[in-house]
């Protein structure tokens, strides 16, 4: 496989240097930025597989610079942050990062955070005609779930498409106004129950019934994730 390559994003050069030892020890390249127009030149130079961004930058906006980024492209982009407050996290998802990491970190913690949002990204191009989620087998073209017990499980249209939703997005997380739109076209109306009452059915026909299994998590505040494995 192809080495990839790790944007660390952050204005203290001893974060920065720390951040850059833990991903090249676990095989990643890492190139580095310390503002925002460091940051941009190195995303138009290419070859860019993930972003590690700091919310404070000195004058520069961390959550602007994801929001950009954002618009311009897919990468991935993890917050690696000293705002740790429940509204930072929920605002920095919002802004469209894929995990968020209040410091003072655990460098094993980052890496294997960063593989894990890394790896569901690469599982975005599994073909979604036949695939396994954990102990099940899916076909979402004819909108079947097959379990290893031997049960089965038809998906209705807005299911199948729920799903589909998750499966291209793994490890992110999606807001209830990503899946309304995704749904119906629409930003989503906070007296509106319908998108929770479509998970909860989604949930009982893909996963286990034990919470500790769980395969679509909720994120106070946000919306929701799926966290399956995907072959």
């Amino acid at each position: 496989m192809e080495q990839q390559t790790i944007l660390v994003v952050e204005d203290h050069e001893d974060v920065r240097e720390a951040l850059r030892d833990c991903l090249e020890a676990e095989g990643w390249a890492v190139r580095e930025a310390q503002d925002a127009a460091g940051m941009m030149q190195q995303i138009e130079a290419g070859g860019i597989d993930l972003v590690t961004l700091d919310l404070g930058l000195g004058a520069d906006d961390g959550l602007a610079l994801a929001r950009v980024m954002r618009r311009r492209s897919n990468i991935p982009v993890i917050f690696i942050t000293g705002h740790g407050q429940p509204l930072d996290r929920v605002r920095g998802l919002e802004a469209g990062a894929d995990d968020y990491i209040v410091k003072p970190f655990d460098t094993r913690e980052v890496a294997i955070r960063v593989r894990r949002v890394l790896d569901g990204y690469r599982a975005r191009n599994v073909p979604l005609d036949r695939l396994r989620i954990d102990h099940s087998s899916i076909d979402l073209r004819q909108g079947v779930i097959e379990h290893r017990d031997g049960r089965r499980e038809d998906l209705t249209g807005t299911e199948a498409k729920l799903l589909e939703l998750f499966l291209s997005r793994p490890a992110q997380v999606l807001s209830r106004d990503d899946i309304n739109r995704a749904l119906h076209g629409r930003d989503w109306s906070p007296y509106d129950r319908t998108i929770d009452t479509h998970i909860a059915r989604l949930r009982r026909k893909i996963e286990p019934s034990d919470d500790a299994n769980r395969m679509i998590r909720s994120v106070r505040g946000v919306g929701y994730v799926f966290t399956g494995q995907i072959t």
